[in-house]
């Protein structure tokens, strides 16, 4: 299995690498559930990990309906990580319905290659996942971060297995929502690839406004959990 740690400072993102995660998803305020990280820290993390790095792109918090003021932020700074030297993206477009908005999904998922594509957590607003992961399939998009509709993906495990079978081996389905190291081998014998987390000492809904740093023994204890 791989872990992927969504850090949201540069001492998270350094911890990750030495609690030897797989690669980070790189954000600010995950307080507002992340937006994309200021162009200083992408500079920094990139500069000091060995490690990939996907970079976050969501210019603002509230909803993933986009003006095209917005959209075109996001298509330019999708460019300039690119030439940061970013190794993936993760970023999604929704309608006011809260369905896949994928013409404009199509148009990240298009500016962001070569690098893959992650649709974010926007997706657990989706009401009929199946289809819509199959669309994002069919658009280019390789992985799908949902805690399964829920707030924590334990509690969404039955969705998420559902998804998977649907999906097969067109999609990662990567299960992240308040994970802990503890119920890794739920998601490990129910055949996911993938994980994600903040990996923070404390359950994330108890710490929302404050800035606490992921961590490096609970990352170390994720890939203890994945590996026996």
């Amino acid at each position: 299995m791989k872990l992927e740690v969504c850090a949201a400072t540069i001492e998270s993102a350094l911890n990750a690498q030495a609690g030897e995660a797989d690669r980070i998803e790189l954000c600010r305020d995950l307080y507002l559930d992340g937006l994309t990280p200021r162009k200083k820290t992408i500079k920094t993390v990139l500069k000091r990990l060995d490690i990939p790095v996907f970079i976050l792109v969501r210019p603002r918090s509230g909803n993933f309906v986009y003006s095209e003021m917005e959209f075109n932020r996001m298509l330019e700074t999708i460019e300039f990580v690119k030439s940061a030297g970013c190794h993936g993206i993760v970023s999604g477009v929704l309608n006011l319905d809260n369905s896949i908005d994928i013409k404009r999904t199509a148009k990240l998922v298009d500016s962001a290659l070569p690098l893959p594509f992650t649709f974010h957590r926007a997706f657990d607003l989706v009401n009929d996942k199946q289809s819509a992961a199959h669309s994002l399939g069919a658009i280019g998009v390789k992985r799908i971060l949902t805690s399964g509709g829920k707030a924590r993906a334990i509690d969404g495990l039955d969705s998420l297995k559902s998804l998977q079978e649907a999906v097969g081996n067109k999609l990662i389905i990567m299960p992240g929502g308040g994970l802990r190291p503890e119920q890794v081998n739920q998601f490990k014998e129910s055949g996911f690839k993938e994980l994600h987390s903040s990996a923070r000492p404390i359950e994330d809904h108890v710490i929302k406004s404050i800035k606490i740093h992921s961590d490096r023994s609970v990352i170390a204890a994720f890939k203890r959990e994945m590996f026996t």
